[in-house]
């Protein structure tokens, strides 16, 4: 089957298009509407003519997928809050590091971070002025006073701060994470600061979080462990903010994680267990549009409790679509119905492209699809139990045949027993879940039996206990895999062509095939090629000083960690895995770095310097030197600064002055990132 023989396949490649251009080139919302207003006139003139004439050229149908790609881009310009007229930002372009009177409402509690609470919300006014706009929220823990709840409203007096950027290199960017949810700013306050405001408007963001907090109320008598109730949470609500870090970094590991994440599996299993209760209505006149009603609705408010992710967003717009196309007796092609779904979310949620979970969702889906008749089709078992579990296997590799390359990109670790995850848990995962919610409904009516909240406790023990099994297999873990996007698209091509030809060997798919096989080589040639060498970094890191120098794939590691900022650092493993390096070396920090002809002196807490015959091109300043920098620049007169995250705040203030003041560049990389240097 050609996939793109499909009229709306065709026409979601092209929104995927626009949404793309969208995004990396942002045009005026003028622009894009007369461009897409002039291009859809254009259609419809070459359509008159095409059906007067009763011929088809290849002008209508090229102006039809021009016509989407710029769909596609005023969707993205529509959707950016920026260009909104009131949009916050342009109250505050003036005076952004100035104090603002900041009126706001609660959108979304978000996991707590170390030292802060976190939330998204909504601005209503800014310095008497209405405004519009999401930013992020951190507020400092309180242990003695309650979390803020979604669509409170409160007063605060505070600035807006910019989103960090990631400060070395290949960390995950979290403000470009933001960005992607129209998100620019965020605002630091205390308890304190915080000014409640009466009101009595509710959002059904509000409603689905207080039913959701209403539910775990009922469930607290019940004595559930935190973890059983955080897994609860998480596979029936779609909340996972409540999550241990062990728990889930054990479903990581063991290849499971997708179970936590309310998507298709868990929606299809809710529909199935729907329709079986709404089969009666079939009986009755209008019945099926009824039921078909009934389904759709009850989808969609569970889509909202779970909180409207882009993976139950994905399941629950295609299970909604072949809901009403069984209704309308209409046949279904599961392409078109993907397809359909992902076209309409696209439309309304243009950024959920770049959404991880939409990614591998769909990606997941399309596998499943397109490889597992072929893998299923390999061995007929005679049996049930046999045949079930073989399907349940097939179904699992096919997925991960989809998955694979995006997977490796974003998370840089495979686990091998995924397989025995998902042959373990996948078959009871109807159970779970249909008893999750019969457990659920009867709190709710304060009607559960305190033993069978115990049996599903203890069903949810065993289910993190043997994940937790499975993740501790270290060795068949593989971590830290070097995953380029160029990887990406060429390994993509190696499945596909691999598949056809596994499946239809003929000379056309070995020729396609063996081209590329080729391709890939010649992948893994360019980035042998690329990798980064004669380069010197200076990393930040908070209170501690960490300085690279790669040399011919191997980076040379010199730090002053303690054992358990060593455990605990991931910034050279970001980094090594960044840039496809094998293999690094340690050493003490030295006073010298000698670069060929570039010499850079680095000056720790003895404040030592005084160096006559070396005239160093730049000055490293490490564990806060109590020294005269003024004295220090006539001294060597340096080309450049550079103060690290082991200096104190004050301490950099002061140099930065004094640079500032002899017009000498200065490089602090708390606000500029790590410093890296080529030779």
């Amino acid at each position: 089957m050609r996939l793109l023989n499909f009229t709306i396949i065709k026409l979601t490649v092209c929104l995927i298009l626009g949404i793309t251009i969208g995004y990396l080139n942002p045009v005026s919302i003028l622009f894009a509407l007369l461009t897409t207003g002039f291009l859809l006139l254009s259609l419809l003139i070459f359509y008159l003519i095409a059906r007067k004439s009763f011929t088809k050229t290849i002008w209508f149908g090229s102006i039809a997928f021009l016509a989407m790609v710029s769909i596609g881009i005023l969707t993205t310009t529509i959707h950016n809050q920026k260009n909104v007229a009131n949009h916050y930002t342009k109250v505050i372009s003036n005076n952004i590091d100035s104090l603002n009177t900041v009126t706001f409402r609660i959108r979304e509690v978000l996991k707590p971070g170390n030292y802060y609470d976190k939330y998204i919300i909504d601005i209503f006014e800014v310095n008497s002025t209405k405004a519009s706009g999401k930013t992020l929220l951190n507020i400092h823990k309180d242990s003695l006073k309650p979390s803020l709840k979604v669509d409170e409203i409160y007063i605060s007096r505070t600035p807006f701060k910019n989103l960090i950027p990631p400060l070395n290199p290949h960390q995950f960017d979290y403000k470009s994470y933001l960005k992607k949810q129209y998100i620019f700013h965020q605002l630091f306050i205390n308890n304190e600061s915080l000014f409640p405001v009466d009101h009595k408007t509710t959002t059904l963001f509000g409603i689905a979080a207080r039913l959701r907090q209403h539910i775990n109320k009922k469930l607290e008598p019940y004595h559930f462990k935190p973890d059983e109730l955080a897994i609860i949470n998480a596979l029936i609500l779609g909340q996972r903010q409540d999550i241990s870090k062990a728990v889930y970094t054990s479903y990581t590991n063991a290849g499971a994680i997708h179970i936590l994440a309310v998507s298709g599996l868990h929606v299809g299993i809710l529909l199935l267990i729907l329709s079986f209760i709404f089969k009666p209505l079939e009986r009755f006149k209008h019945g099926k549009l009824i039921k078909t009603i009934l389904l759709v609705s009850i989808l969609w408010s569970f889509a909202l409790i779970a909180g409207l992710s882009a993976s139950v967003t994905r399941a629950v717009t295609m299970f909604s679509i072949v809901t009403i196309a069984l209704n309308l007796k209409r046949p279904t092609n599961i392409y078109n119905t993907l397809a359909i779904s992902m076209f309409v979310i696209l439309l309304v949620k243009p950024m959920f492209l770049f959404d991880v979970g939409f990614q591998l969702s769909y990606l997941a889906v399309f596998a499943i699809v397109a490889i597992d008749p072929l893998i299923y089709s390999l061995w007929k078992p005679k049996y049930w139990l046999p045949d079930k579990l073989w399907h349940t296997f097939t179904i699992t590799v096919s997925a991960q045949f989809g998955i694979i390359p995006v997977s490796l990109y974003y998370f840089h670790q495979f686990p091998g027993l995924f397989f025995i995850s998902n042959l373990v848990i996948i078959p009871f995962l109807g159970f779970i879940l249909g008893l999750g919610l019969l457990v659920i409904l009867l709190a709710m009516i304060n009607c559960l039996p305190q033993f069978v909240a115990d049996v599903y406790g203890y069903i949810i023990y065993l289910m993190n206990t043997f994940i937790g099994w499975v993740s501790k297999q270290d060795a068949f873990l593989l971590k830290d895999i070097s995953f380029s996007l160029l990887y990406v698209i060429v390994f993509y091509l190696l499945i596909i062509t691999g598949i056809r030809f596994l499946f239809k060997r003929n000379y056309k798919n070995l020729k396609l095939f063996l081209i590329a096989v080729l391709v890939v080589q010649s992948a893994f040639i360019f980035n042998a090629l690329n990798k980064p060498s004669n380069e010197f970094i200076v990393f930040h890191k908070s209170r501690f000083s960490l300085i690279g120098q790669t040399l011919n794939n191997t980076i040379i590691i010199a730090n002053d960690f303690d054992s358990i900022t060593k455990s605990t650092n991931n910034i050279i493993r970001d980094y090594t895995v960044g840039n496809h390096i094998e293999t690094f070396e340690e050493q003490s920090i030295p006073y010298l770095y000698q670069l060929n002809k570039k010499n850079i002196l680095v000056v720790d807490s003895l404040g030592i310097y005084n160096i006559r015959t070396l005239k160093p091109k730049y000055v490293l300043l490490r564990q806060s030197p109590k020294i005269n920098l003024n004295r220090l620049i006539d001294s060597l007169n340096p080309k450049l600064i550079i103060a690290d995250g082991s200096n104190y705040k004050s301490y950099v203030e002061r140099w930065e002055h004094i640079c500032r003041k002899r017009k000498l560049p200065f490089h602090q990389t708390s606000k500029k990132g790590a410093f890296i240097l080529k030779y």
